[in-house]
């Protein structure tokens, strides 16, 4: 029975908009036999990418409803289901693998789940994920990486944070992954992906104010990594702040070749020569790899560029800038996340 309900899960969550692709080796089981159990999985086999009632998930689960409604809640305790009111009611829907099940998993990963999810991308797990559009991820450009006559609405990340009225912060979980697989290259902070919440709540662990929030972009800036989050205009509900050699996105891009693993900002890095001093900070600052030396100055590949502004702040002698791209390269997101999802089955063929 466990190894249908963990086969019929994993279609499930393959249905949905960010997918869950099937791979050579079949990881992608084992990966959920270590985070449900056999009736875990077969009860969230049955919920759809919809918000529904008990009731309905239920009757397709061939279960009591009491007893799936215990069920559901508990699964959207550990992040494993999302909820949410229909009609007045409690519904529930399935979060996707990523982003969704795996982020839910920073508190329980071990060493043996971190390598199934390690194998999983690099047997085309992160192919599947990442190569579809929208991208899952975007990038935000730096809080004063762009002049502020240039940048777009939806690329500030300042207003991001500050139409927010609550917020968290919490590890990453991509350098944890990294940490126990023992790959990790970095020694960037783990407490700074930052959690946005539209209203007032009760305080919970992890609560900061908007000002720390808005302290902690501009040390992870400081640091040199890179603000990102969903690839929507509205309702951004969090900022990751990540590096090239941690970050799965980013490690789409730069280790296995995806270019559609990120949405790059509208904005494209240049170094004024005359200004360059060589002192190559912005070389080392790339999480991308998209400024090399020419010579005595630093030099951008513009196909590389992810335009998240990382060599204008750490730029010793104001070489370095963001210039928007021109009005026929612009690429705006979708308007929220109800759209996302909706580009995004069409374009997987949904």
């Amino acid at each position: 029975m466990s190894e249908t309900a963990y086969e019929y899960l994993a279609s499930a969550l393959d249905s949905l908009p960010n997918g869950f692709p099937r791979t050579p080796s079949g990881v992608e089981i084992r990966i959920l036999e270590k985070i449900f159990s056999p009736d875990e999985a077969r009860l969230a086999g049955h919920v759809t990418g919809k918000m529904e009632p008990v009731e309905a998930i239920a009757k397709r689960a061939n279960m009591p409803a009491r007893d799936a409604g215990r069920d559901l809640i508990a699964l959207a305790k550990r992040g494993l289901l999302w909820s949410g009111k229909q009609d007045g009611e409690v519904a529930f829907r399935l979060a996707p693998f990523i982003v969704g099940i795996y982020e839910a998993q920073l508190g329980t990963m071990d060493e043996e789940l971190a390598r199934l999810f390690e194998r999983y991308m690099e047997d085309g797990g992160a192919a599947g994920i990442m190569k579809p559009l929208p991208s899952l991820h975007r990038v935000l450009p730096g809080l004063n990486s762009v002049e502020p006559d240039m940048i777009l609405p939806y690329d500030d990340v300042r207003a991001a944070i500050e139409n927010g009225k609550t917020f968290r912060v919490r590890g990453c979980i991509c350098r944890v992954q990294q940490d126990l697989v023992g790959t990790r290259k970095c020694n960037f902070p783990l407490e700074n992906c930052i959690i946005i919440y539209a209203n007032k709540r009760e305080p919970s662990p992890g609560d900061i104010s908007r000002e720390q929030a808005l302290a902690i972009l501009d040390e992870t800036e400081k640091a040199g990594l890179v603000h990102t989050a969903a690839n929507v205009m509205d309702e951004i509900t969090y900022v990751c702040n990540c590096c090239g050699c941690c970050c799965a996105i980013l490690r789409g891009f730069n280790e296995w070749g995806i270019d559609e693993a990120i949405a790059r900002a509208n904005y494209v890095a240049a170094i004024d020569d005359a200004k360059c001093t060589a002192c190559e900070i912005c070389v080392d600052r790339c999480q991308v790899g998209a400024i090399s030396m020419n010579g005595s100055a630093a030099a951008v590949n513009p196909a590389r560029c992810i335009g998240c502004g990382l060599c204008v702040t750490g730029c010793p002698s104001d070489a370095a800038r963001l210039d928007r791209k021109p009005a026929t390269e612009i690429a705006d997101p979708p308007r929220d996340y109800e759209a996302w999802e909706e580009e995004r089955l069409r374009n997987r063929g949904l």
